[in-house]
């Protein structure tokens, strides 16, 4: 089964991005370098932090907006839990969410889960893609939803792109670079939708 190394963004600021990332909570995940790929709109990804509770979405909510980030989408109540979008500096979506409605214990800044979402034209033949590289399904819901076991701190998800981008509360458009790059032994390769993976160093 290939495995999934980890995420690097592509930043016009590395330091800046790094004591951001360090702030929100997501230093652990993600690593950054410099980049000044062009790239407008919707990069067609986001990262989605799930948490225990509604008090956690909230706190790691605050902490991203104290570390300058944008909210796009603010915490509230849905059908299926509780959740917020917020915007790095560096332009990079991240969605905080929880199942449940009511917090049930004490507020705490952990993640159990990091998933990167990736935003595709064609949600069968992504996954027809990655399977043929190697790569395990652990859900998969037809052509609207697709979860890989990645064996990873951070799980590989993909989303119809028009799909992703309503979710995150952005317009489906978006030119340029993704400035995201995936590793992993799986790679080195692009993916249907433009998404570039590298050989995870040893």
């Amino acid at each position: 089964m290939a495995t999934f190394g980890s995420v690097t963004l592509e930043v016009a600021d590395p330091a800046a991005a790094k004591a951001f990332y360090e702030a929100f909570g997501l230093g652990p995940y993600v690593d950054v370098r410099a980049s000044d790929a062009a790239a407008d709109g919707f990069r067609g990804f986001a990262l989605s932090l799930v948490v225990s509770q509604p008090g956690d979405v909230d706190a790691f909510m605050n902490a991203a907006l104290d570390a300058g980030a944008t909210t796009l989408k603010p915490a509230a109540k849905s059908f299926w839990g509780y959740g917020g979008v917020v915007q790095a500096p560096d332009g990079t979506i991240c969605k905080i969410a929880t199942s449940k409605k009511k917090d049930t214990g004490p507020v705490a800044r952990e993640i159990d889960r990091v998933a990167l979402l990736l935003g595709v034209a064609d949600v069968k033949a992504s996954k027809r893609f990655y399977v043929d590289r190697g790569l395990a399904v652990a859900k998969s819901f037809g052509g609207k939803y697709v979860e890989f076991d990645t064996a990873s701190a951070v799980t590989l998800a993909l989303y119809p792109r028009r799909a992703l981008a309503k979710d995150i509360g952005v317009p489906l458009e978006g030119t340029g670079s993704h400035r995201i790059v995936i590793s992993g032994d799986a790679g080195p390769f692009t993916d249907p939708d433009g998404f570039a993976w590298e050989t995870a160093s040893a």
